[in-house]
């Protein structure tokens, strides 16, 4: 029966997609909430929202069933690296205004289970989680998996996100965040959402601080992603200044209104992310308000809103699992934090019972960090292991996939002939490499990635992903610095380069039997540090176990706040050194005269450090940062 609801649903949503360009008949659906007297009225394209109908009636039919919902093939897609294919399952798009008065709203665990069961987040990121990378994360993951793949938006400003011009362009802010259809021909579907290139399951983020304006922008996504979700854990003084994120925790009504607006009004669910509060007790009656707000999934990141920077220090899991613990069995957590490689995902799960595991830090410094490592053999031109076993991508393949996705999906256009990457003892053919790179000038024109959120992100991702490899090659790092958005020719530039380097660096480490990355004096520095300070109160715990060579993605590792303190990277602030002072006045307190500034410093460092232990002083963990 699921085989015949698959075929049924995929071949009649094929037929519509062909229909899109002809169908150029708009009708308008109106929509009216209960909370407001004002009517939302949203015009929609007939083909469109066919296949909206279509893909969610079968989803939800199969779900039905007892069928695997989300994980049937709606529609496929391609994913290419520098061999082979990988296959990604098309996720159905969820219910709009019509699919909704014929398909029911699912919620909670229900519909968990209706999207895959998803046991891998890529999480939402300001600018960073946006449609090539997503995809770039999903080329990664095995068929099987990628169902388990769950993926959010970057997130948006409900209020710029919802309001209208009276006249075209009417909302460039939502124009160049989300590109669901194209913009010249509304009737196809595009990038953000589209079930037919796997960019589901998908949930967007906003941060709001006005329900109506929340679900005003709900409204306009919802036909193109899985469920919608509210940012309450942003910690960044922008939101502060604009009243959203962690900075709503105190007002618990405000939350719950905000949640349950779109609970009650909105087609697809709602969920939410939120940051732990000062002890278990307070941040259990915070989950117990979103929950009953009607949020079907919950996120916890484990820190605290003053944990961020050099205070990010080590999430507490431990929160995470008093959760778990005391709220009902069928709620849907999600945990955050502390996630550097693959293995700390099944690590998390362990230990908070958490239904998934988020990465952002984690994810931006290696997109595969939700796939399993391959197997000995497999995509051995990519994956690169050493003689001491350890292994990682190749930062040279991951670009040449992000690059490759772009041109595919965004320029529309197909990627440039490429030579096979380069493996030693493979013929070990390096005439190429005397080859000359030359790097395009700028245009004269404005840039390709005005306008586009997949082109702006380019060179930030990139940043990270090369962030070892550009310590020791500062010539790609200058390239970088200077390349302009959008330019996909100079990053073509700039992948040349990264490729003829890590060739080099290849042809080194088997020419010097491995001898070419051993730093034994570094190594001795790291491990006399975890001797001398304990394996949970320094960050070299987590740079021994986790350090590649620098021709491999591997994580970003902070230092731990006290260490960030010794290096004079966290400085006393005004208010630190005028509470040490009322403390000795308030204490008779008397110091030799000459020696107030040498006293007082010593003082405001310790006080600066005990009020760090009070943040960032949780469980035993190598952890620290994702």
């Amino acid at each position: 029966m699921g085989f015949f609801f698959c075929f049924f649903f995929f071949f009649g949503g094929v037929a519509d997609l062909r229909l899109q360009r002809k169908l150029k008949g708009r009708f308008a659906t109106t929509t009216t909430t209960t909370t407001t007297t004002t009517t939302t009225t949203e015009k929609v394209n007939l083909g469109r929202e066919k296949i909206v109908a279509l893909f969610t009636l079968g989803r939800r039919l199969l779900h039905a069933a007892g069928g695997r919902g989300g994980t049937s093939q709606a529609g496929s897609s391609f994913f290419f690296g520098s061999r082979g294919l990988y296959s990604t399952m098309a996720t159905a798009p969820t219910t709009d205004a019509p699919a909704a008065a014929t398909v029911k709203k699912l919620h909670g665990r229900e519909f968990y289970e209706s999207i895959g069961s998803p046991k891998y987040i890529l999480a939402p990121m300001v600018d960073q989680s946006e449609f090539a990378w997503r995809m770039l994360s999903r080329s990664f993951m095995p068929p099987e998996l990628q169902s388990k793949l769950l993926a959010y938006t970057p997130m948006f400003h409900a209020r710029l996100f919802s309001q209208d011009a009276p006249k075209p362009p009417y909302n460039k802010y939502r124009d160049s965040h989300f590109q669901c259809v194209l913009p010249k021909d509304p009737a196809t579907l595009w990038l953000d959402g589209n079930p037919l290139v796997g960019d589901r399951p998908l949930f967007v983020q906003f941060c709001a601080n006005d329900p109506q304006h929340l679900l005003a922008a709900a409204l306009k996504v919802a036909p193109y992603c899985d469920a919608v979700d509210l940012n309450l854990g942003c910690p960044q003084g922008i939101a502060k200044k604009g009243h959203y994120g962690s900075f709503l925790q105190e007002d618990q009504e405000l939350i719950y209104r905000l949640i349950n607006t779109l609970h009650e009004n909105l087609p697809i669910p709602v969920t939410a992310k939120i940051r732990i509060l000062e002890t278990k007790e307070k941040t259990l009656e915070y989950a117990k308000n979103v929950l009953s707000a009607g949020a079907s999934i919950l996120t916890v990141h484990g820190r605290r809103r003053e944990q961020k920077s050099h205070l990010t220090g080590v999430a507490d899991w431990e929160y995470i699992r008093y959760l778990r613990d005391n709220l009902p069995a069928e709620t849907v957590i999600f945990a955050n934090g502390n996630v550097l490689e693959h293995g700390d995902i099944e690590e998390c799960i362990a230990a908070t019972g958490a239904d998934g595991v988020m990465s952002a830090e984690g994810n931006l410094s290696n997109p595969a960090i939700f796939a399993p490592e391959p197997q000995p053999g497999a995509f051995e031109d990519e994956f690169w292991r050493g003689r001491d076993g350890k292994g990682g991508w190749r930062v040279d393949a991951v670009f040449r996939r992000y690059l490759d996705i772009l041109h595919k999906y965004v320029k529309g256009g197909e990627p440039p002939a490429r030579r096979p990457l380069f493996v030693p003892g493979k013929g070990m053919d390096t005439e190429w490499m005397k080859e000359e790179i030359v790097i395009p000038p700028k245009k004269g024109s404005k840039s390709e990635a005005f306008g586009n959120p997949n082109y702006g992100a380019l060179q930030a991702h990139m940043f990270h992903l090369l962030r070892h490899f550009v310590s020791k090659h500062h010539d790609v790092r200058d390239a970088l610095a200077r390349a302009r958005l959008g330019e996909l020719e100079q990053f073509e530039g700039i992948y040349k380069m990264v490729e003829k380097k890590v060739a080099e660096g290849l042809i080194e480490y088997e020419e010097t039997d491995g001898k070419s990355m051993e730093d034994p004096a570094e190594e001795e520095r790291l491990k006399k540090l975890v001797e001398e300070m304990g394996p949970a109160e320094t960050s070299a715990t987590a740079i021994l176990r986790c350090k590649r060579p620098w021709w491999c993605v591997q994580p970003i590792i902070r230092p731990l706040p006290k260490e960030a303190m010794a290096r004079g990277a966290i400085q006393p602030g005004k208010k630190d050194k005028k509470r040490v002072a009322e403390e000795e006045a308030n204490g008779g307190e008397k110091r030799v005269k000459g020696d107030e500034t040498k006293g007082g410093d010593a003082k405001v460092v310790e006080a600066v450090k005990e009020e760090l232990e009070k943040q960032t002083e949780f469980q035993t963990s190598e952890l620290v940062s994702g």
